[in-house]
């Protein structure tokens, strides 16, 4: 990728590699521009530490090695981004939110068809984007393209048409109508705790008024963290009151531990070692007026879950007709 980097570029966006040294040796040989740190979460945890500190050590070396006179944008709303080492930084800091005052902050959110809606104060006029797709926390990635494409000159109408164009990449939010007023959210691609969390938010969001169900495999990038990662996941579907949920993975056995010992009634969760009695028992629960999060590691090929839900939802439909 960087080899075909050529003058007559105007710009180059590039996800870099953290795990072990590599973040030092990249950022030393690419110095960006701007550098963007989302946040400082539970992915890939086991591969950068397994702890907070230390994922955030590994993240701060592209602040160390980045172009010193550079612009590094931070999300104001993640507490764990406290801990990344900015203190030698002579660069400029630019913060996104929605919770807490940022240069760059959301307000009024609005869950709409096929996406969201947000306003966002440019010269001190509140201007509407629309993002084509779910979850608070991709409105927080938007605000962080906002803030680079207006340093880079783009016009709030130029940024409108570059979002509403934004597509999702496969398996990751993406909203699938169901038959008899149901959806389905295939979230496939990945999970860690903090992505879960994110997903159970935007499903409890579109089953406002519906049965909400939620199928999990097991995370696989936890390291040390896996059993505490799990329960953790398992106490946040019970706070947010999921009607139903189905864990599949020897790992995911700890959400439904969680969740029961945060409370949840034992008789909503089930959980299975293998995929073919999950697929068998979810056939007693695909209804009407129901929406379905499916999310799980990749290599827990949940994927297949998913198209299993979608494929059944309209053989029922056609044999009811």
């Amino acid at each position: 990728m960087v080899k075909s980097i050529r003058p007559h570029h105007k710009a180059v966006i590039l996800e870099m590699g953290l795990g072990r040294a590599a973040g030092k040796y990249h950022f030393r040989h690419i110095k960006p521009n701007f550098g963007v740190i989302t946040n400082v979460g539970t992915a890939h945890y086991g591969k950068l530490g397994n702890s907070i500190k230390a994922t955030a050590r590994k993240k701060s070396a592209m602040i160390k090695y980045m172009n010193p006179k550079g612009t590094l944008l931070l999300n104001n709303d993640d507490e764990n981004s406290k801990l990344l080492t900015k203190k030698n930084f002579k660069g400029k800091i630019v913060t996104v939110g929605i919770k807490n005052k940022a240069h760059y902050q959301a307000k009024n959110i609005q869950y709409v068809n096929n996406g969201m809606t947000f306003q966002v104060s440019l010269n001190k006029k509140l201007e509407s984007f629309f993002i084509p797709t779910f979850g608070e926390h991709n409105v927080i990635n938007a605000l962080f393209a906002i803030a680079i494409s207006r340093k880079l000159g783009f016009t709030p109408s130029q940024i409108r048409v570059g979002l509403r164009r934004y597509k999702a990449p496969a398996r990751r939010l993406k909203v699938i109508p169901l038959p008899n007023n149901s959806l389905l959210i295939d979230d496939t691609f990945n999970a860690n705790p903090q992505s879960v969390k994110a997903a159970t938010d935007v499903l409890m969001k579109l089953g406002e008024g519906k049965e909400k169900i939620a199928v999990l495999g097991s995370m696989l990038e936890l390291g040390s963290y896996t059993k505490k990662g799990h329960q953790e996941v398992g106490r946040y579907l019970a706070k947010k009151g999921v009607n139903k949920v189905f864990v599949l993975g020897k790992k995911a056995s700890w959400i439904k531990k969680g969740a029961i010992a945060a409370g949840y009634p034992s008789k909503n969760v089930y959980s299975f070692t293998y995929r073919e009695p999950l697929h068998k028992t979810l056939k007693k629960y695909i209804k009407p007026n129901s929406v379905i999060l499916v999310k799980g590691s990749h290599r827990m090929y949940m994927k297949d879950t998913s198209e299993f839900i979608a494929n059944y939802s309209l053989a029922i439909n056609k044999k009811k007709r």
